[in-house]
């Protein structure tokens, strides 16, 4: 299963953080789990890390070694994730979140978030 991690999720993953449930370290660590991060992800750090905002407990520079030792695979912003967030309903203003959705849904991947907002968008998307 190819599993993109919402950013607060590989953010606990990678800092250990018991927010992450033990549903969710299960199916992160299942040998058949091909784990993703998105560039978006690493935007986000980067942007709310460097203005002290919301949960960054790293860097996006020591987040990306965590994210590479632990194995995950890093995905890029294509032009076809972008225009996909055109057509998403409007559940969510959060703009880093809806282009995570759209990634999802155009790879296809199964995002995995505890945002409940996020997690209206689609079936695919694993709320924890």
């Amino acid at each position: 299963m190819n599993l993109l991690l919402d950013t607060h999720v590989a953010l606990w993953a990678i800092t250990d953080d018991p927010k992450l449930s033990a549903k969710a370290r299960e199916l992160i660590i299942a040998p058949r789990a091909n784990v993703w991060v998105s560039a978006v992800s690493l935007w986000e750090i980067s942007i709310k890390h460097s203005l002290g905002r919301g949960y960054m407990p790293v860097s996006v520079s020591e987040a990306l070694a965590y994210f590479n030792q632990a194995g995950y695979n890093i995905l890029a912003i294509e032009a076809e994730h972008t225009v996909a967030v055109e057509g998403l309903p409007s559940h969510h203003q959060d703009p880093f979140d809806r282009l995570l959705v759209a990634q999802a849904l155009v790879e296809p991947m199964r995002l995995m978030t505890h945002d409940e907002t996020v997690a209206k968008y689609s079936d695919a998307i694993i709320y924890i």
